[in-house]
Parts: C-alpha cells; sequence; structure tokens
C-alpha cells in the first residue's frame, strides 16, 4: 500500500486529519495542499481520483522525485463543505506553506477560495469541477485540466437530439455548480432547438426529492439530465425510477466512478455519464497505458474515469513542478504552468497562457453496462 493510500485512509478514521504522501524515510520537499471531501456526499468518486494522482505521485517519488525532491500532498477533509474548503485552503496556505492548492472539488468550495490564492499567489492545480466561472474570465491562479461542464451538457443534449429525443428535462441542485449546467443545457437546447421539459431544482446541503420525483413522472420525459454530485445525485436517480420515470437519464463526469455505479446498483444500467478524458481502458491513449501499468504494479485490477481523471492532473502538476527549477516557489511554478504549451499529456495536448486556462478541451459519453462499466 503506497504512502499516499495509506494517509487516506488514515484520514477517513480521523475524519478530519492532516497527513502527508511522502515515501518511508524520505523526506519531502516539495509541498503540495488538497482540500477535498474525503467523507461526504462527493467521498465515492474522490476516494478513485485521489488513488489515480497516488499513482502517478509515488511513481515519481519513487524515481527520484523533481530534482532530487519529494513531493510531499498535505491533504485535509472538508467533508464536501464550501466554509470547510476555505478554512482548510487557509490553514494549507498560511500556516502550512504549500507551494499550490491540487485537485479541490466542487464548484461554489472552488470559487469560494480565489480570494485567497489571489491573495497569496497560490496557483491551483487540476479542480475536479468544470464550471464555466472558472474559466471565463480568467482567473488567475487557477489552472484547469479539465473540460467545462458546460460543454459536457451541449454534447450530451445534442446527443438526445441526433437520436430524435425531444423531450428532455433537466434536474438540478441549486448551487453555482447546478445554475453552471443549467446554462449549459439552455445553450443546448438552444442549438438544437428545443425547450427543456422542465427544470426541477434541489437543495445541496439536504436533497429531498420526495415531491420532484411524482412531478417529472407526470411530464412523463423522454430523457432527464441530472445534475448534481455524488450521493445526491444516486438518491435522485432511485426516487425518479421508484416513481415510475422510464426515460433515459444522463449525468455528468463529476459522477464517473466506480463507486457511483456501486452505490446506483440495480439502477446503474443504461444510466449515461458524460467523460473529459479518454476511455480507462483505451491503450490508444499511452497516458492511459501508462496508467494501467502503475495500477497493474499496484495489484489494482482496473482504472476507474475518476483515477484517469487524478492520474492525468497528477502528470500536468509534476511537470510545472519541474519546469519551475530546482528551487520552486509559488510566483515560478505559476510562471511554469503558464508557460505551459502544446504539453503532450500522453495523447492528450494541454496548453496554458496568460489568456488560457482551461487545459483540455476532450468531451465524450458513455453508458454504464450490465457489468458496471463505462462503456463508449
Amino acid at each position: 500500500m503506497t504512502a499516499l493510500w495509506k494517509t487516506w485512509g488514515a484520514r477517513c478514521a480521523l475524519a478530519f486529519g492532516i497527513a502527508a504522501a511522502a515515501l518511508p524515510g524520505a523526506q519531502a520537499q516539495l509541498l503540495v495542499g488538497q482540500t477535498v471531501g474525503i467523507t461526504g456526499s462527493a467521498a465515492i468518486t474522490v476516494k478513485e481520483s485521489m488513488l489515480g494522482a497516488s499513482l502517478y505521485l509515488d511513481h515519481v517519488n519513487a524515481t527520484g522525485g523533481v530534482q532530487g525532491q519529494k513531493i510531499e500532498l498535505l491533504a485535509l477533509d472538508d467533508r464536501f463543505d464550501p466554509q470547510l474548503t476555505l478554512e482548510n485552503a487557509r490553514t494549507l496556505i498560511e500556516d502550512k506553506g504549500v507551494l499550490a492548492l491540487f485537485m479541490t472539488r466542487g464548484t461554489p468550495h472552488t470559487q469560494g477560495i480565489i480570494p485567497l490564492l489571489d491573495k497569496h499567489g497560490v496557483p491551483l492545480v487540476g479542480p475536479s469541477t468544470g464550471a464555466m466561472v472558472l474559466h471565463q474570465p480568467v482567473p488567475r491562479n487557477v489552472f484547469n485540466i479539465r473540460a467545462p461542464y458546460q460543454r459536457e451538457v451541449e454534447k450530451a443534449i445534442a446527443h438526445l437530439a441526433l437520436l430524435g429525443v425531444q423531450h428532455i428535462g433537466v434536474v438540478h441542485v441549486d448551487d453555482t455548480f447546478g445554475e453552471d449546467g443549467l446554462a449549459g443545457a439552455q445553450k443546448g437546447f438552444q442549438a438544437n432547438q428545443l425547450k427543456a421539459l422542465f427544470v426541477e431544482k434541489f437543495d445541496r446541503a439536504k436533497p429531498d426529492f420526495s415531491a420532484i420525483a411524482p412531478r417529472v413522472r407526470s411530464r412523463e420525459p423522454q430523457a432527464v439530465i441530472f445534475i448534481g454530485t455524488g450521493a445526491a445525485v444516486v438518491s435522485g436517480i432511485q426516487a425518479l425510477r421508484a416513481a415510475g420515470v422510464g426515460g433515459q437519464i444522463l449525468t455528468l463526469s463529476n459522477n464517473a466512478s466506480g463507486g457511483f455505479v456501486k452505490a446506483l446498483g440495480e439502477q446503474a444500467r443504461g444510466v449515461v455519464v458524460t467523460q473529459v478524458f479518454p476511455s480507462e481502458r483505451s491503450l490508444n491513449y499511452p497516458v492511459i497505458k501508462e496508467a494501467q501499468g502503475l495500477a497493474k504494479a499496484r495489484g489494482l485490477k482496473e482504472l476507474t474515469p475518476a483515477m484517469v481523471e487524478g492520474f492525468v492532473n497528477a502528470k500536468v502538476l509534476v511537470e510545472g513542478l519541474r519546469r519551475a527549477g530546482p528551487r520552486p516557489d509559488r510566483v515560478r511554478l505559476h510562471a511554469a504552468l503558464e508557460g505551459l504549451s502544446k504539453f503532450d499529456v500522453g495523447g492528450l495536448e494541454l496548453s496554458y497562457s496568460s489568456t488560457d486556462h482551461t487545459g483540455l478541451d476532450f468531451a465524450d459519453l458513455s453508458i454504464i453496462s450490465t457489468d458496471g462499466r463505462f462503456q463508449r
């Protein structure tokens, strides 16, 4: 078991702990912070994305680190609570002095720490959110890697329209993430000369679908786009099915994890999940082949989309640290990241500039098969 994975388990046991990811006996010298919902409604996907990141970070440390320096990942559990995200970020930046933050999760969570990032000039690499507000206007210290949610939703609606599906409803969480996804849906409807059959929203902190599900059933949708996170989406899909909703259900890439499929149980089959990285089984992409090799060496049977996201994010972080020189600081790391141009992540090309921090523009669709896999 690797150091990062062991610390993940330790944090779960402590509920709100701090731990490091250095190799045994090695003193970490490049300190990176993470605040993420290790517990809470996003935990099932967070677990897998962190494992994917650890595959690459542990590999780098085991082969000499970055210019002889080990990478230490200091993680705090924010329980998927935006207020705790802010408190944790402040601790990591002001008290622990991290070089960068890495792979936060949640739209309001990430939005809330931007003033703190800007105040201290701390880069955030690979937030696990595709909110457009993190792309335009360009936040100086946020370096996105995944494509925007709006692109995912537009692609999903275009696919449905191509199949002749016209009666499409939207159920979304009532926060900035949900609003962003809804904006993408409206663009998708407009581009395909359609209108939303209905729009329903639910509370992020206390999701309740007892009233929403019957209303959705009464509209007899051919498809429902479900915008939300983890446990809430699982509960919502189960409620819709229990109410007799029989149309196609689609959700976004933030739910692309094996844990999400397992939590859905019998209701998983046939759910469409948008994706922002290549298939975890596509050996045509060198990055997937590399991740599969490291996963096999770790004793893991297979990758999941969330693990791929963590792996790719870690590769970009490490490249930034490498280009920041032998004595990196926040300023040098920012300059190194912003100077990445046509960086080959492994079959995926990523570029940043002072006017573009979007990263990748990859979007695809998958469907959960009878064996619980994401089929492209």
